[in-house]
């Protein structure tokens, strides 16, 4: 058994599974990690994944090279498919699964709606998503994954989607600011912010398992948030955000 591996084994020991919240949604920005965390969660701890369909959306490439012809029916799609995958994913337990982990909320179709639409479509927008938003299945325990812009796009120019090559840092500022602000006035629910700036999640075993003990521990209700200390531990912060 090679080090790497006695690593891993001895980890998986330490925490054998995932079982004090059924149901974690991982947000962020475009490029925080979420996908790539929650699978890793799942393949390790035998979660159920829901991870958004996005790529097939024949509006996302549209979208980005003419937001203003285009922002509708891409936030239309959007809602319309978030919608359908978690209530069905969501309402449908797998017996097999200790837990299920997502990658996004449906309430990030508001979140990018303010920010991508004008003022009458997102008018007509919010109405729509005040109906179908209380038919969803709601997370017990919200995680926010946050980086710092240059590292989103950092991470963004690495993974290589044509799509997202144009995207500025400005838009990212906005959508960072656009989570924060609906973070602060969301209402009975635990929400955990991760500061992930310069944590290497995927090659330090160590930073992995230090968030896997922070997503299976008791938080209050309202906006918790851990910082990554210099000595590999989790550390709790300030709320405000």
């Amino acid at each position: 058994m090679n080090a790497r591996t006695n690593r891993k084994c001895t980890f998986l020991l330490l925490i054998e599974k995932m079982d004090l919240y059924n149901f974690i949604a991982l947000e962020g920005n475009i490029g925080a990690g979420k996908t790539t965390l929650s699978k890793k969660l799942s393949e390790d701890f035998n979660g159920k994944l829901v991870l958004e369909q996005f790529e097939d959306n024949p509006f996302l490439p549209k979208f980005y090279k003419d937001p203003g012809k285009n922002a509708f029916p891409l936030e239309l799609s959007f809602l319309a498919e978030r919608y359908q995958q978690l209530k069905d994913e969501i309402t449908n337990q797998d017996l097999f699964s200790s837990f299920t982990i997502s990658d996004y909320i449906i309430d990030k179709s508001l979140i990018f709606a303010k920010i991508n639409l004008e003022a009458d479509e997102y008018t007509l927008y919010s109405k729509l998503f005040s109906i179908i938003n209380p038919l969803v299945p709601k997370p017990d325990l919200l995680v926010y994954l946050f980086i710092d812009v240059a590292s989103t796009l950092k991470n963004i120019k690495s993974r290589g989607r044509p799509y997202e090559q144009d995207i500025q840092p400005e838009y990212l500022e906005s959508v960072q600011k656009g989570y924060f602000d609906y973070l602060k006035q969301l209402q009975n629910q635990k929400i955990l912010i991760i500061d992930l700036s310069g944590v290497d999640f995927v090659g330090d075993p160590n930073s992995y398992q230090a968030i896997v003990k922070a997503l299976n521990s008791p938080y209050d209700i309202g906006i918790n948030r851990l910082v990554f200390s210099e000595d590999g531990v989790f550390t709790q912060q300030s709320t405000a955000v």
